[in-house]
C-alpha cells in the first residue's frame, strides 16, 4: 500500500491579512455549492488514485477552514472515508484562527472527528498583530489554545511570524516564550516575506514600510533554533519545530516526497510522477467541477532530473537524506560527485553524516539555501 496524504482547501475568509498571498475569498456565499463540487471533485480522483494506497493524514488548510460548519467539515471527511483507504488513526488537521473558534465551536470540530489543530497566532505583541491586521489579540490567542486543549485536542501547533518591520530580537524572544508556556506540542517559525500582490508588497513598494535586512532575519532564526531546542522541542524541518512524536504527518508527506491529492480552489496534486492545480477563482472552479468532474487548470510530468532534485531539496530541508531510499530511487553517481562537498560541511558542523543518512545540523539549517545551490 502507498502511504499517500489528502488535502482540502477551504477558501473562505472574513478578512485579508496584508501579507497572505493563499487564495481565499471574503464571502461565506456560495458554500453549499463549494461543498457539493468538493464531494464531485473527491469522488472523482478517487475512481483514479484510490487503488494500493493507504491515507495517513488529512489537512483542511486555506483561507480560514474553522469559518466552516462544523458539520460540512464532517461531510467531507465521510465522504473521504467513503472515497478512499483512510488509515485508523490518519492525522486530521485543521488551520485555525483566534477570534473564529470557541470552546464549544472546537469541541464540535474534535466530535467532527479533526485530532490536530494548528492555530495561526502569527504574534502575541498587540501592536504586530495590527501591523498584520490580524483579527485577535493576545488574550484570544491564549484562550484559543487553552480551549483546544481543555475540550481534548492534545496534538496543538501554532504558527508565529518573525522579522517583522521594527521587531527587536526580545519582542521575538517573548512572542516564542509565551508560546512554549501554553499547552503545545508543536510550533512553526515563518520569516516574513515578501509575495506580489499582497497589500504588503505595496506598502513597501511605496516606502510605507521598511522591511529589516537579511542578515537580521538569519539572526532571528538562529536565535529561534537555539531557543526553542533549548526549551525541549527539536527541529525537523527548516520552519518547523515539534516535542518528541509530534511531527505533523501532513508536512512530512510533502517532505518524504510522498503522494498527495489535494481538492478545492487553486489546490495542487502530486501524484505517480505527475503534478496538477485547479482553477483559483470560486465561480471557475465550481463550472468546471459541473462540466468535467474536476477543475484542474494545468499539469506536468516530472522529469528524472526534477524529481530528482526536487527529492533532495525536500529531503535535506526535512529529516534528512535516506541514503539507502536515495540509491532505491536514482544512482549513486551524484552522491560520489558531492562526496568531498559533504565531507566539508561534516567537518564545518553543517551535517550529520554516515554511511545511512546525511542531515543537516541547526547551523546547516541556517544556511541551507546556499548549500542546495551548491549541490543542485
Amino acid at each position: 500500500m502507498k502511504d499517500s496524504a489528502l488535502y482540502i482547501h477551504i477558501p473562505f475568509c472574513d478578512h485579508k491579512c496584508i501579507y497572505c498571498d493563499f487564495y481565499s475569498i471574503i464571502t461565506s456565499d456560495n458554500v453549499s455549492a463549494y461543498l457539493k463540487s468538493l464531494k464531485r471533485e473527491i469522488e472523482y480522483f478517487s475512481h483514479l488514485y484510490s487503488e494500493d494506497r493507504i491515507f495517513t493524514s488529512i489537512f483542511f488548510g486555506g483561507g480560514t477552514p474553522s469559518l466552516m460548519e462544523p458539520k460540512y467539515l464532517k461531510e467531507i471527511l465521510d465522504h473521504l472515508r467513503k472515497d478512499f483507504a483512510i488509515d485508523d488513526n490518519a492525522e486530521i488537521t485543521m488551520e485555525t484562527n483566534p477570534g473564529t473558534v470557541d470552546k464549544s465551536k472546537l469541541k464540535l470540530l474534535k466530535d467532527a472527528g479533526i485530532n490536530r489543530i494548528s492555530i495561526g497566532i502569527q504574534s502575541f505583541d498587540e501592536k504586530e498583530l495590527n501591523f498584520l491586521t490580524r483579527i485577535h489579540d493576545k488574550q484570544t490567542a491564549i484562550q484559543t489554545v487553552y480551549n483546544a486543549a481543555e475540550v481534548g485536542f492534545e496534538n496543538i501547533s501554532v504558527d508565529l511570524i518573525f522579522n517583522l518591520p521594527n521587531q527587536t530580537k526580545e519582542k521575538w524572544i517573548d512572542n516564542l516564550d509565551t508560546a512554549i508556556q501554553l499547552p503545545i506540542k508543536h510550533l512553526s517559525a515563518y520569516s516574513l516575506i515578501l509575495e506580489r500582490g499582497t497589500i504588503l508588497n505595496k506598502l513597501v513598494l511605496d516606502k510605507k514600510v521598511t522591511m529589516q535586512d537579511d542578515d537580521y532575519d538569519a539572526d532571528l532564526y538562529e536565535t529561534t533554533i537555539d531557543f526553542l531546542i533549548s526549551k525541549g522541542f527539536y527541529q525537523y524541518e527548516v520552519s518547523n519545530f515539534t516535542k518528541p512524536g509530534y511531527e505533523c504527518v501532513h508536512n512530512n508527506a510533502y517532505w518524504r516526497y510522498r503522494d498527495y491529492l489535494s481538492f478545492g480552489t487553486s489546490s495542487h496534486s502530486f501524484a505517480d510522477g505527475k503534478r496538477w492545480w485547479n482553477y483559483s477563482s470560486l465561480k471557475k472552479y465550481i463550472s468546471e467541477i459541473e462540466l468535467n468532474n474536476h477543475a484542474i487548470m494545468n499539469s506536468e510530468i516530472i522529469s528524472k532530473e526534477q524529481m530528482h532534485d526536487e527529492y533532495v531539496m525536500l529531503a535535506l530541508r526535512s529529516s534528512g537524506l535516506d541514503i539507502n531510499d536515495y540509491r532505491n530511487r536514482f544512482s549513486d553517481d551524484w552522491i560520489k560527485k558531492n562526496y568531498s562537498y559533504f565531507e566539508l560541511l561534516k567537518n564545518e558542523q553543517h551535517i550529520l553524516m554516515d554511511n545511512n543518512w546525511v542531515k543537516l545540523t541547526s547551523k546547516g539549517y541556517a544556511v541551507c539555501d546556499e548549500i542546495l545551490k551548491n549541490i543542485l
